[in-house]
């Protein structure tokens, strides 16, 4: 059995608010820090109804109080939405709180549409994805103790660090679901991770272009790399299959283009059918979900890692909740396939 982490998009469904679903993902940390999972890891999503995870090193922070042992980061920081030097600075911080469990992924999407996007860039100063490797440079540098240093046409030089002092640094992580980013990964000797809940197409290729072209950095680390999965465990296969009906319906309404709204409970999702179109793209996307009882999902998962030579899998708690319930059904998931996962500290 793989190790395992978790990828949280604190999901909102009807009728919950956005501190419920903040509390709810709190509590799931907990959960998994006493369950013994590897790292979790918090996404960034904007102006999406049943997603909270809007600011990543803020609930990173919240996380890393409730818990002693547990890595926590971002997957990822959107860094085309924000300019490095903040990035930085606020990771710094994060590893100051938390010295040796903070994980920066960084991804080049924007993570929401167009008009999010020119919002967010009339914050203040954004990167700009054509130079996004060069800000992945400054971040791993001004995260270091020794710090970045700016060199003026007039020979002059200036010192810039991301926090005073620094006793340590954040374990940087570049995410994505092409070959770009294996290739990026693999030039900068940084660790990989392959965003296959969002997709899961390319995975063996990508893969094998990072592995191929790795060039070990100073850290002198070989390549290291895990993929994401969506899981829904449950005691049945029935219950595991209902539980996955509401977020296979989003995922639906966002390929058909159809309104976004609150996650849905799943008697709500059982009660509205939709048109062929979209029960065909539901159906299409189940088959790379790993559902079932927990027993199911474990072996699902360790045959996974085994194909695709990991020895982590970063599981999306993708379960729904019927009427009445709070987060019962993403808890239970973590709850049943965690048992045998071999996870280091």
């Amino acid at each position: 059995m793989p190790s395992l982490s978790v990828l949280d998009l604190v999901p909102v469904r009807a009728g919950q608010t956005s501190a419920q679903a903040v509390a709810a993902a709190l509590d799931l940390v907990e959960r998994a820090d006493r369950l013994g999972y590897r790292r979790y890891w918090f996404a960034e999503h904007h102006n999406m109804p049943a997603v909270a995870s809007t600011t990543p090193p803020v609930l990173i922070a919240a996380a890393a109080a409730r818990t002693s042992r547990i890595r926590v980061g971002s997957g990822g920081v959107m860094l085309p939405n924000h300019s490095p030097l903040i990035v930085a600075e606020q990771f710094a911080a994060l590893e100051a709180i938390a010295p040796g469990r903070i994980d920066l992924g960084i991804g080049r999407a924007p993570g929401s549409d167009p008009v999010i996007t020119q919002l967010l860039n009339r914050s203040g100063t954004t990167s700009d994805v054509s130079r996004f490797p060069d800000h992945v440079t400054d971040i791993m540098a001004l995260t270091s103790p020794e710090g970045a240093t700016v060199r003026f046409t007039s020979g002059t030089e200036y010192q810039v660090k991301a926090t005073p002092s620094a006793s340590g640094m954040p374990q940087v992580w570049l995410l994505g679901s092409s070959d770009y980013s294996a290739q990026l990964a693999a030039s900068f000797g940084l660790p990989y991770v392959f965003a296959n809940h969002f997709s899961g197409e390319g995975l063996d290729h990508a893969l094998r272009l990072y592995r191929d072209q790795f060039v070990p950095n100073e850290s002198g680390e070989g390549p290291r790399t895990f993929v994401t999965a969506n899981v829904v465990a449950a005691p049945t296969a029935e219950e595991a299959e209902e539980r996955a009906m509401p977020q296979l319906r989003m995922m639906a309404r966002l390929r058909t283009n159809r309104p976004l709204t609150p996650l849905e409970t799943v008697e709500q999702a059982k009660a509205d059918p939709f048109d062929a179109m979209a029960e065909s793209i539901m159906a299409s996307t189940r088959q790379k979900w790993f559902v079932g009882t927990g027993a199911d999902v474990q072996g699902q998962l360790a045959a996974f890692a085994a194909q695709h030579g990991v020895d982590e899998i970063m599981v999306s708690p993708v379960a729904g909740a019927y009427d009445g319930e709070g987060s019962e059904g993403r808890a239970q998931t973590l709850e049943l396939i965690a048992a045998p996962a071999a996870v280091a500290a």
